[in-house]
């Protein structure tokens, strides 16, 4: 260890966090350094971040306030942190991760290695059939409220490393540097943004919410992805019951159920006959709902409570397929348009076709009428034409069916 340096950081930890920050891109901070601009003078750069974390001095600039839209509408404030400052949270964040990881539970997907959304999905679509009903609910603006104290309470229970207690420290209280340079302090939450922020937030609600389950709902299986969290019950008095006592729950630890994302859903299916108005809801990206399915074996029909795609995730892709501005695109070809859009086609799919795929045959015609468009514009012999120009798209698909991956994978959609 350098006699200078009042912490023993390994000088590795900045490369390795550079990399990482790297292949995560992003935008500039408050100080308008890109990620280009910070390598031109890597090495430099890098030792200036060791040199001054190692000596207690390293104190994080403002983050920076950037709204990006909800898919359910509004916006949500994500605080971007500059490049040096996001290598130096990914420092710490490699040290502190590993540490707190194996505390946590089976049943918190978030931000975690190893599992996924799409992990939640499942193991919500098996317990649906299992219990009737189903506890939905959403931390409101989690981020922006989790208590300083409590906060540090969990990282010092499972970290006594005083580099990392005085850098979490430090950038718990950066403030929020508006784009006309006022400064905003703040005395509560985690920066939605920065590398740190996830497994900070899932610390906090290990203790809040899935320790507190352990401890005092035992019987009630449960699944949280960060803020979103659902818990099945097997009557609706349950349910209630729960529900009380999560109010409760947050309330002490500062925090507060969203009203209008919280609710009980019954879960039903052919089997299940009781009426009720709520009996649908939408978890990461899925719409759980009772849906006619086929049974191979006696090939019958029969209702089942299963998820697809939700409607307002559909609209989603539909919106970013009009904003890529295909169909204008004449100086492209087809083979440049399969090039940029398969890697995004084949993200959509991969994910919100994971479960009942044929959900996403609207996404993969909207698509596809988009390509129609596109060749009307681009060849003179089909402008005016869209029933031959769609017939003409159909079968080169069956030809090709390589050539975009909806169309490798049979769920065209259709081009009509």
């Amino acid at each position: 260890m350098d006699k200078t340096k009042q912490f023993n950081i390994p000088k590795r930890l900045f490369v390795q966090a550079f990399k990482l920050v790297k292949a995560n891109a992003g935008s500039s901070g408050v100080d308008r350094q890109s990620l280009e601009d910070f390598e031109i003078n890597l090495k430099d750069n890098l030792y200036k971040l060791w040199n001054r974390m190692s000596s207690g001095c390293y104190f994080p600039p403002p983050v920076k306030p950037v709204p990006i839209p909800k898919k359910s509408g509004g916006m949500r404030i994500l605080g971007v942190p500059t490049v040096g400052d996001r290598i130096c949270q990914m420092v710490v964040n490699l040290v502190f991760q590993p540490i707190v990881e194996p505390c946590f539970l089976a049943d918190s997907y978030g931000y975690r290695p190893k599992k996924s959304a799409l992990d939640a999905i499942e193991v919500t679509r098996q317990r649906c059939w299992q219990y009737d009903w189903i506890l939905e609910f959403d931390i409101k603006g989690l981020f922006d409220n989790i208590s300083h104290e409590l906060l540090m309470k969990a990282v010092v229970k499972h970290c006594q490393d005083k580099w990392i207690l005085l850098h979490i420290e430090r950038w718990l209280k950066a403030p929020i540097q508006h784009i006309d340079g006022s400064i905003v302090e703040r005395n509560c939450g985690v920066p939605q943004g920065g590398v740190i922020s996830p497994v900070l937030s899932n610390l906090f609600l290990h203790y809040v919410f899935d320790v507190w389950m352990k401890h005092n709902h035992q019987e009630i299986p449960w699944c949280r992805y960060a803020d979103d969290g659902l818990a099945h019950c097997k009557t609706i008095v349950q349910a209630q019951e729960l529900l009380q006592s999560l109010k409760e729950r947050f309330s002490e630890c500062s925090l507060e159920l969203h009203p209008d994302k919280t609710k009980i859903v019954y879960c039903k299916d052919g089997k299940r006959k009781m009426e009720v108005p709520e009996k649908t809801f939408t978890f990461l990206g899925y719409t759980f709902r009772g849906r006619m399915c086929k049974c191979s074996k006696r090939n019958s029909m029969f209702m089942s409570f299963i998820p697809a795609v939700s409607k307002i995730a559909l609209k989603s892709m539909r919106a970013a397929i009009r904003r890529s501005n295909v169909r204008n695109r004449t100086e492209l070809s087809l083979g440049d348009i399969a090039l940029k859009f398969n890697p995004i086609l084949a993200g959509w799919l991969n994910y919100y076709g994971r479960f009942n795929r044929s959900a996403m045959y609207p996404v993969m015609r909207h698509f596809n009428k988009t390509l129609v468009a596109w060749a009307m514009k681009k060849y003179r012999c089909m402008r005016g034409r869209k029933v031959k120009t769609a017939k003409f798209l159909e079968r080169l698909s069956e030809k090709q069916p390589d050539l975009f991956i909806h169309w490798r994978k049979g769920i065209t959609g259709g081009f009509a």
